[in-house]
């Protein structure tokens, strides 16, 4: 007994190198802690695996891992598998290694090192990892794990963005070494990937073709060959990508379903109709979306589908396509997003504006914010913002002044019409009541199945949540049908938007009867033709304004239609019709120029020459006339072009000549009316009235442009400026003079000359030169109409801005005028609300 004890102490012992002790450790190490080691690592990369989301649109990377930028601690692990994998693999060093005099007698410790940097790799922890791989091809040279270690330790590094250095340790490892198949599988895909990260990747896809011709596993073998098609397909060589391709689909249910589908439908992308069998084709896709194995994928089938009909020229039936792709169930936003551009494209070329608008709202809801497609289809859409705007306007517009126009007779039988539209749908409506309160009473729970819920909710096709007795209101379909109805009689019919109370969220924003008018209405009201005829407008300035409202939306589409969408046939248009309907006087010539500018366009010469030479009869002094006489001079091009025009002014305003900015800003807001440059006379002129007559001055400017130009560029700044700058701008309480550095002295001039003013300055600017331990400069401001700050700056506190004024008295020029000492943020507030008396007050 005691010697058995004895064996057993003895053949734990981790300091002796004996056959027992060697193999004991060795098992152990084995079939205890690595087994369950590997266990844990194998739980932890199926997590990992199952995480990942392969984007097929993009090249798919080698491995299915995605990596992170989150800070880990030390001792932290972001998986508990992985965590698990460590702790067994450091156990397996700790108690089972058995270095004797530097050299390991366990055979199994490099394999513990191998899971120890695998576990860390996985855990996304790449730097302790690659010390883990480099201690085994330091300690273990001869171990046979040796090639597996340097294959993981250049994945590592590839991780660690040093693909130069993998690629160089690959190619060395594949020269000198002679590895078994997976082993070479593993390291031809890692070489792969690097080739692929230094984007040299016609070198990739001989790599690639060796590890899926080697590995064992049925999975790489698929993702390789799928890789190899895209790459193909990226260098034009479909043929060779099909091929790829078709090796993938050959591994059938051997693989994940989604390979199998998403190598169909590449290698459909790759379908050449000029060559190809169509009719052949054409089934061959409907097969695929009749497969009820490809349920899960029907979002992607339809899309292709929709693609061959619009590569046809098919384009309604690949619109019920795009629209059936959007129907399945996608959590596919890429997918989504190119169904809604796609629909939003044929919408714009179909010059359905408003329709295209709103497709491309719902693309950029499933796009990554701020990347360049976004900003690319953001930018499609803000154009169209004006357009939908002004369409809703002149279509509104149009039809009310259309009912204007008509007869009491004609009004009557147009809204009798209409009413008996209302009536049959609200029958429509009444007889889908009426079939869901059938269903529902056919599968009301009896008294004597009360209790029963399980087999009432069977019969009735119902699972409530929670599997109670009580139904959920929404399982109801008689109370979702009335819910329906009480909101279309209340609301309208709304677009699912954030604030949908609103009433310019309306989703059909051109019908003639407002949705509002239809809520507010009683029973009796709303199919009273009389009713909706009394709503029509008599009083002459109400219709004066939407006929003015109407022939300005006219002008304003005909010139984006021109300028922005080079539709010059919708431009025209537009343009013919506004001058048909007696437009204003500031209309008629822009709107003429820019219909000249629109036949030349078109190629119809003799009504463009017609159209210039009615300008030039009948407005031979404008600016229009001066243009079409010698297009080609610079004169006539540029000193009366609105630009010119902007820039001196703006030139004026720098000059501070403000209140000769808003005279001539008047002046040129009205003959430029119309035009892309008025709302930047509005912000210049709004600057000139804030300098010269202060903050609630430039507030209510700042106001009227964010109301009256809100869909231009100068609009929408001007609405962020009342939500962000106002309120600051707002403050007026003066600021103690020790919170700052920086002060001034003010010199008043009141109803001055400008000589005298000249001279003062020239008199101070000759002073303060004299003086050298100030940084000092002078300035003239304007206050207001009648005053004019001559300021001295660079002053560093109150009592030394007041001792500078003092001084300049004592000096031989004698500058005895009186003069005020103050902060510069006081000086800014006296500036912006022109309240220099309540700071005079306040000293």
């Amino acid at each position: 007994m005691l010697f058995l004890t004895a064996c057993i102490v003895t053949s734990c012992s981790r300091k002796n190198d004996t056959f027992i002790n060697r193999n004991f450790h060795a098992m152990g190490t084995k079939y205890n802690i690595l087994y369950n080691g590997n266990i844990a690592l194998e739980n932890g990369r199926e997590s990992v695996d199952d995480a990942f989301t392969d984007n097929y649109w993009e090249l798919l990377p080698v491995e299915r891992m995605e990596t992170t930028d989150d800070f880990m601690l030390p001792g932290q692990s972001k998986n508990s598998d992985f965590e698990r994998a460590e702790e067994k693999a450091i156990k397996a060093v700790q108690k089972h290694g058995m270095n004797i005099k530097g050299k390991e007698h366990n055979p199994q410790i490099d394999e513990a090192y191998l899971l120890l940097g695998k576990a860390r790799y996985f855990d996304q922890r790449f730097i302790p990892a690659v010390e883990a791989f480099n201690y085994i091809l330091y300690k273990y040279p001869a171990s046979d794990k040796i090639n597996e270690a340097k294959i993981w330790r250049e994945k590592t590094n590839m991780r660690l963005e040093n693909n130069e250095l993998a690629i160089k340790n690959l190619k060395r490892l594949l020269r000198l070494e002679q590895l078994d198949d997976q082993d070479l599988a593993d390291a031809s895909a890692t070489l792969a990937q690097a080739y692929i990260n230094v984007k040299e990747k016609d070198s990739a896809l001989m790599q690639l073709k060796i590890a899926a011709k080697l590995t064992k596993k049925n999975n790489e073998k698929a993702r390789y060959n799928y890789i190899r098609g895209q790459l193909y397909n990226e260098f034009g060589y479909k043929d060779s990508a099909n091929l790829a391709f078709q090796k993938v689909i050959d591994l059938h249910r051997k693989v994940p379903r989604a390979y199998f589908i998403n190598a169909h439908l590449a290698k459909a992308t790759n379908f050449d109709a000029t060559t190809g069998d169509v009719i052949m084709f054409e089934n061959y896709l409907t097969e695929l979306s009749e497969d009820r194995e490809n349920r899960p994928f029907l979002d992607k089938i339809y899309y292709r589908i929709a693609e061959f009909h619009k590569e046809a020229h098919r384009d309604s039936l690949a619109i019920v396509y795009y629209n059936k792709s959007l129907q399945a169930a996608s959590t596919d936003q890429q997918l989504r997003a190119l169904d809604y551009a796609t629909l939003g494209d044929m919408s714009f070329d179909k010059s359905e504006y408003k329709k295209a608008g709103a497709y491309y709202d719902s693309t950029l809801t499933n796009m990554q914010v701020d990347s360049k497609p976004f900003r690319s289809i953001k930018r499609k859409r803000e154009n169209l913002k004006d357009v939908i705007y002004y369409e809703n306007i002149a279509q509104v517009n149009d039809s009310i002044l259309n009912l204007v126009n008509l007869s009491d007779e004609d009004r009557t039988a147009f809204f009798t019409t209409y009413i008996d539209k209302l009536k049959a749908e609200a029958e429509i409506l009444k007889a889908q009541e009426e079939a869901a309160q059938r269903k529902a009473n056919a599968t009301v729970v009896s008294p004597i199945t009360a209790g029963n819920t399980t087999t009432a909710n069977r019969t009735s096709g119902i699972n409530p949540p929670g599997g109670g007795g009580q139904e959920f209101y929404f399982y109801n379909s008689t109370t979702v049908a009335y819910g329906k109805n009480e909101f279309l009689k209340k609301w309208g019919d709304r677009s699912l938007k954030d604030n949908w109370r609103l009433s310019t969220t309306r989703s059909n924003q051109l019908s003639v009867v407002s949705n509002d008018l239809i809520a507010e209405a009683t029973d009796e009201e709303r199919y009273d033709p009389e009713f909706y005829v009394a709503t029509i407008p008599t009083d002459e300035k109400a219709i004066d304004s939407l006929i003015k409202d109407r022939n300005y939306a006219y002008y304003q589409l005909g010139v984006i239609y021109k300028e922005k969408f080079n539709e010059y046939g919708l431009a025209k248009d537009k343009l013919e019709t506004l001058l048909r309907n007696s437009p204003e006087e500031r209309l008629i010539l822009p709107a003429k120029y820019n219909l000249h500018k629109t036949y030349v366009l078109l190629n119809d010469f003799n009504t463009a020459e017609r159209m210039k030479n009615d300008i030039i009869k009948n407005s031979p002094d404008s600016r229009y006339a001066s243009i079409l006489l010698n297009p080609k001079s610079e004169m006539s091009r540029d000193e009366n072009s609105p630009e010119s025009v902007y820039e001196r002014i703006y030139a004026s305003y720098e000059a501070q000549n403000y209140q000769e900015v808003i005279e001539q800003s008047d002046v040129y807001i009205s003959e430029f009316e119309g035009e892309p440059i008025v709302p930047k006379f509005e912000i210049l002129k709004a600057s000139a009235r804030g300098r010269l007559n202060g903050f609630e001055a430039y507030k209510e400017s700042i106001n009227f442009i964010a109301l009256n130009y809100s869909n231009s560029e100068e609009g929408k700044r001007a609405q962020e400026i009342m939500n962000d700058v106002i309120p600051v701008l707002a403050q007026n309480e003066f600021q103690d003079d020790a919170i700052t550095n920086k002060f001034k002295v003010i010199y008043q001039f009141e109803n001055a000359k400008t000589e005298e003013i000249d001279e003062f300055l020239k008199k101070l600017n000759e002073e303060i030169t004299q003086i050298r331990y100030y940084d000092l400069s002078v300035s003239k401001d304007i206050y207001d109409k009648n005053t004019i700050f001559v300021v001295v700056h660079g002053l560093n506190s109150i009592h030394g801005a007041r001792g500078f004024a003092d001084l300049l008295e004592e000096r031989k020029a004698n500058i005895t005028r009186p003069y005020i000492a103050i902060s510069s943020p006081n000086y800014e507030i006296v500036q912006r609300h022109k309240n220099l008396n309540e700071y005079l007050k306040s000293q």
